[in-house]
């Protein structure tokens, strides 16, 4: 059943474990609008300059509070249900590290929906810029529609936000999320869990590759319901002689203890 919820600081907060059938639907409809709604009134009040600052200096930043406490345990709940992924990877069978993940399946949770929608069109400007500076043709649309349908054109049809799953041992090898031609440059993590109380350790970790430089390491540790934004491949650099590219990975650093789930928000689709 879909509900809205009151958030112990006084937000509401939507959230849901089922499909909604029959006359359900336009409850469910009326809903997931006003989580959309709610969800670009959370994105409209982050502090953007500051996170454009942060992702100019470090590749990262933290976008604080974009899911309350109930909608995090809501969204984490949806693990088990098969019915609303498309795939699921055992991440050991791969040498990707251990814990599982698994791709939610069009349509999207509708959560998951505005938190794409609506982050997007303030990261394409961040992108535009980062891509004018390292020399790179390539602008993206102000919408993420249309950005989908260049996705679509191309042969990437499959919705890549994803749900994360560690346990006590599990940890993420570094690596980058591209899976086809078109790829947008930025993409989010949310922490659903409550560090400390759910899990310890699983610290994100981001890592830079210079030229003619040692790599450099940028650690994370965002509280529940925060977002981490961050560079997905590649991001300009300014050197002394002008700007230059840097290439990134991320992962997440062993699960000390209990059990960590993360939202995946990835705005290219797959091929």
């Amino acid at each position: 059943m879909f509900s809205i919820l009151l958030a112990t600081d006084g937000r509401m907060v939507c959230g849901g474990t089922g499909w909604n059938t029959g006359k359900t639907r336009a409850t469910l409809g009326g809903a997931s609008r006003k989580c959309g709604l709610m969800t670009d009134m959370v994105i409209e009040a982050l502090d953007w300059p500051a996170i454009e600052r942060d992702l100019d200096a470090c590749g990262c930043a933290v976008a604080p509070k974009l899911i309350a406490p109930e909608a995090c345990r809501a969204l984490a709940a949806l693990f088990p249900d098969d019915r609303r992924f498309r795939a699921t990877v055992v991440m050991a069978r791969h040498g990707f590290g251990r814990g599982e993940y698994r791709y939610f399946a069009d349509p999207l949770p509708g959560r998951v929906a505005a938190l794409r929608r609506g982050l997007y069109p303030r990261l394409a400007p961040i992108a535009d810029r980062w891509n004018e500076t390292m020399g790179l043709d390539r602008r993206y649309p102000a919408e993420h529609d249309a950005f989908r349908a260049e996705c679509r054109a191309a042969g990437q049809t499959r919705p890549t936000p994803l749900l994360l799953r560690y346990r006590e041992g599990d940890y993420n090898c570094l690596h980058q999320d591209v899976y086809g031609a078109l790829v947008f440059p930025l993409q989010v993590a949310i922490l659903l869990s409550a560090p400390g109380r759910d899990f310890s350790g699983g610290e994100f970790v981001l890592t830079e590759q210079r030229p003619r430089m040692q790599s450099r390491a940028e650690v994370v540790s965002p509280g529940q319901g925060d977002g981490v934004i961050f560079a997905v491949r590649e991001r300009p650099v300014q050197g002394t002689r002008g700007p230059y590219r840097v290439a990134l990975r991320h992962g997440v650093s062993r699960i000390r203890g209990g059990e960590r789930f993360t939202l995946g928000i990835i705005f290219h689709d797959a091929t």
